[in-house]
């Protein structure tokens, strides 16, 4: 009886110590960014990593990601217009607004540049990140991303999917949010040369971005990386957190090479 009583609280402390990432008065801030309070929530200590969540997310969906990075990292998780408990009250959304959110975020921070991970719609602000303020990105990873909404980049039961997920929602911010699925983003693939950091194309090898598209974002970014995660959806990274997280935070630890095989095999034909 003692010990089933000793089991029973130990396991009721661990409960209601459990950080309430997403909503946590301890750790969470807002801040007036480009008409809208922005709130995001920092963690740990050293470099600044800044997490974003997908679409309809939320800090909340990064746990696994903050209690594993912010043992080596300044993690700042973000909740982006429109979505958690960032207030927002304009009636238009759109990637390149909400990129611009992040950079001014990291101004008002102090933060010169940062390390960017981003799944899905994250990934996408990731990109435009590294596209639009380069200096604000040291390395950055993207998992789940398409530069455009069409069936060159998504598969067609996906696009008719958020069609019909947009005609059919009813609120003003799931019209913004579906509006974002169904008709955006629209980065041409030169954009991509102008990225100067390292950053890593990731993909789960039963995704509804395809694999084309995956490795054509690869091709054109001067210090791209690709990964595939193998038995992976859109939601790879709540499918495997731990995997992932070994696999992102390697990336952002050490320089990988660019070097080909092809370069390699020259140099043994000298």
């Amino acid at each position: 009886m003692k010990i089933t009583l000793l089991a029973f609280l130990l396991s009721s402390t661990t409960c209601f110590t459990q950080i309430q990432y997403g909503n946590n008065s301890s750790a969470g801030h807002y801040t007036s960014i480009n008409g809208i309070q922005m709130y995001y929530e920092i963690y740990g200590s050293g470099a600044p990593l800044v997490l974003l969540h997908g679409n309809g997310g939320s800090i909340t969906g990064h746990t696994k990601r903050i209690e594993y990075f912010s043992k080596d990292y300044k993690v700042i998780a973000i909740d982006s217009r429109a979505h958690g408990r960032s207030i927002d009250t304009v009636s238009t959304l759109t990637y390149e607004m909400m990129a611009k959110d992040i950079h001014d975020l990291l101004d008002t921070l102090h933060v010169d540049s940062a390390y960017i991970w981003g799944q899905s719609d994250g990934g996408i602000l990731a990109l435009l990140l590294a596209i639009h303020y380069p200096g604000k990105v040291r390395k950055a990873a993207g998992y789940a991303i398409n530069l455009r909404p069409d069936t060159t980049a998504v598969v067609p039961e996906i696009a008719l999917w958020a069609e019909g997920m947009f005609k059919n929602a009813k609120s003003t911010k799931e019209k913004q949010l579906m509006n974002l699925l169904k008709n955006h983003p629209h980065i041409p693939v030169s954009d991509l040369r102008k990225i100067t950091a390292p950053f890593m194309v990731m993909m789960g090898d039963r995704d509804v971005i395809r694999f084309e598209h995956s490795i054509e974002m690869f091709k054109n970014i001067p210090q791209g990386f690709l990964f595939v995660m193998p038995g992976s959806t859109h939601f790879g990274v709540y499918e495997h957190p731990a995997w992932f997280n070994m696999v992102v935070g390697d990336f952002f630890r050490h320089q990988f090479s660019t070097t080909t095989s092809l370069e390699i095999f020259k140099k043994f034909a000298r």
